[in-house]
């Protein structure tokens, strides 16, 4: 095991990666700057008043990754695709004995994880936290602080309300790996299982709380927390929606990358996550707002990596953030950085959301 306060971030250069980097060093921790390409570490680390240490890496080469995590007290992955970094940065993660964290919204890459290293990882003590993002570890806090003292609920939606959507080089990349994995079908969690279909997705129009209020979103724009909600959460239902504005934006390829726009290089986004269980006639509801949803990856994989270094954890093997941490502690502790509401309600005779009428073709 290394110093506590040593971190390897793989893919430190990256647009999320840069900003896990800076809020480890807000948090006092020290990163270690990992990744194939050494001219962006060494441009990185030169833009750090604090001298960061340098050492290249690549998910083909395992010696490099060993002597990127040598040290370390944990890992977190911010390269993707997933799909190719994932296994070989947790067999890594494994060889070195420390806890690896990744921010990855690959639905398979995900999947991949839990199923192939569940059962070693929980025998080895290990903790392994995949999706520690807003895709997937945010969605899953959210859900589980809904449910409360809930052992079991009928349905769970999370609707994502994003003023826009400018994705970066590797958002487009991961969603290419991942299309290419299921062949361009779509996915859905439906009767406790994934479910590859070719339907098309409705529009739907959905009730955000105040400001937001009511907004075309595409249902079934499903994100990995139909991974790591049902890890779990006894949920044989669990659907995802997206802003109809925001979706737009991730499919035109004219959109820019992001634009930083205040001191701590968050782009103008803002967002609503609201989720929404449902259990009988009565539904939760866990509801978390705020600015750029690359940026606050940052604080949630940071407060990850301290709770699990400092022993505040309630399992080990590969688990998500909700079975992993006290889910609502976690997320009040957050709030420099979220807005949180959670409340209770019985559900109206009209439903949560009404149909639009549209569909995908007509985005």
């Amino acid at each position: 095991m290394g110093s506590a306060h040593t971190v390897t971030v793989f893919g430190a250069y990256g647009h999320t990666g840069r900003f896990v980097v800076a809020e480890l060093l807000d948090r006092g921790f020290v990163p270690v700057l990992a990744g194939r390409d050494a001219a962006r570490l060494r441009e990185l680390a030169a833009s750090s008043p604090t001298g960061l240490e340098v050492r290249p890496a690549s998910a083909e080469d395992p010696a490099s990754l060993d002597r990127a995590l040598a040290g370390a007290a944990a890992v977190v992955n911010c390269a993707g695709p997933f799909a190719t970094t994932a296994g070989p940065v947790v067999e890594a993660a494994l060889r070195a004995g420390v806890p690896y964290v990744d921010v990855a919204a690959e639905i398979e890459a995900n999947v991949d994880t839990f199923a192939r290293y569940g059962d070693r990882a929980r025998a080895e003590g290990a903790v392994i936290l995949p999706a520690m993002a807003f895709f997937g570890g945010l969605g899953d806090l959210l859900a589980t602080t809904a449910m409360g003292d809930w052992t079991e609920a009928d349905e769970a939606r999370v609707a994502y309300g994003l003023s826009d959507w400018h994705p970066t080089a590797g958002t487009r990349t991961a969603g290419q790996v991942s299309r290419a994995r299921r062949d361009g079908r779509h996915v859905r969690f439906t009767g406790g299982r994934l479910e590859y279909h070719d339907d098309e997705q409705p529009l739907l129009d959905w009730e955000f709380p105040a400001p937001l209020g009511r907004r075309t979103v595409v249902d079934e724009f499903t994100m990995a927390d139909v991974v790591t909600l049902p890890s779990h959460l006894r949920i044989p239902e669990v659907r995802t929606a997206m802003a109809l504005d925001a979706a737009r934006d991730l499919a035109s390829p004219d959109t820019p990358a992001p634009t930083a726009v205040d001191e701590r290089g968050r782009s103008a986004q803002t967002f609503l996550v609201d989720v929404v269980v449902r259990s009988g006639t009565t539904e939760r509801r866990a509801v978390a707002g705020g600015q750029d949803i690359y940026a606050v990856t940052a604080p949630l994989v940071v407060e990850a990596v301290h709770r699990i270094l400092t022993g505040r954890t309630r399992t080990t093997g590969v688990a998500s953030a909700g079975a992993l941490f006290d889910a609502a502690d976690l997320l009040r502790s957050l709030s420099a950085h979220l807005t949180l509401d959670v409340g209770e309600r019985a559900v109206p005779a009209t439903g949560q959301v009404r149909v639009a009428g549209r569909a995908q073709g007509e985005w």
